[in-house]
């Protein structure tokens, strides 16, 4: 693997860890300010105790698992098309389709 290749492939391992983990981090801030408003409550701060309704559990993991999830590929196809701006071409791997 030439040089340049490995730049590229640790600057977008980097750069997509980041817009995740930053997209992760705020969207389950959100998420629970939503769930504080839509529930009343505070969302459950252990689902997987057995305190925890299964009801409360099940809806938290639902709603912040598929919000963090969602946000966080909004963030990787963002990247990716930012990338694709500054290099001129995708950044490694985005271009398998499986």
């Amino acid at each position: 693997m030439a040089v340049q290749e490995r730049v590229e492939n640790t600057a977008w391992k980097l750069l997509a860890l980041a817009a995740a983990v930053a997209a992760g981090v705020l969207t389950r801030k959100l998420t629970t300010k939503a769930w504080k408003v839509g529930a009343g409550t505070p969302p459950p701060t252990n689902p997987e105790n057995p305190e925890v309704n299964w009801g409360e559990a099940l809806g938290w993991a639902l709603a912040s698992g598929a919000a963090v999830g969602v946000a966080r590929m909004l963030a990787s196809r963002q990247m990716a098309k930012s990338w694709r701006t500054v290099t001129g071409h995708l950044p490694p791997g985005a271009d398998e389709v499986t």
